[in-house]
Parts: structure tokens; C-alpha cells; sequence
């Protein structure tokens, strides 16, 4: 079963404002959202679960340096988006 990507207007303007600044990234970028939405458990996503402040998000690597912060809904099969940057900035 696939999972429903539910995007924000708030994510669209930071995944936006992430892939003006990284262009490179953009490939990468959009094969993690197809692996996302395909099984959101592989294991080159490196999913985990966040705590501390971020306790009730998940995070997905893009690469090594980059990362998307989600909230994953069990019940529904949806992954909603949050944040996208590096480290420092998504956590």
C-alpha cells in the first residue's frame, strides 16, 4: 500500500525556498519523496523517530547532509511534511 503525501503551503514555501538554495539537491530531493510515498520504511530513508521538542515527528534522510522532518498518520497511511534543510536547521 502506498502512502498519501499531504503538503502544506507552509512546507511548499520552505521545500521552495530549500531547492533555490540547493538546485543540486533537487534530483535527490525528489526521488526521497517517491521513496517516501512508496514505503516510507526503506532503509536508505534512515526514517526515525524525533524526540525532545520534536517528540510525535519522524525524519528521512535526503542524503547525508540534508533531511526532511514528517508526521507520519498511521491510520490514514498519510506522511505530512514539515520541515527540509540540514541538520541544525530541521532539528
Amino acid at each position: 500500500m502506498t502512502w498519501a503525501l499531504v503538503f502544506t503551503d507552509q512546507y511548499n514555501r520552505r521545500a521552495a525556498r530549500f531547492l533555490k538554495q540547493h538546485p543540486q539537491v533537487r534530483e535527490q530531493y525528489r526521488k526521497t519523496l517517491l521513496l517516501l510515498q512508496a514505503n516510507p520504511h526503506h532503509p536508505s530513508l534512515r526514517l526515525h523517530a524525533l524526540r525532545g521538542k520534536l517528540t510525535g515527528l519522524h525524519s528521512v534522510s535526503i542524503n547525508l547532509s540534508y533531511r526532511i522532518t514528517l508526521e507520519m498518520i498511521v491510520r490514514e497511511h498519510e506522511i505530512v511534511p514539515i520541515d527540509v534543510g540540514d541538520h541544525d536547521t530541521v532539528y
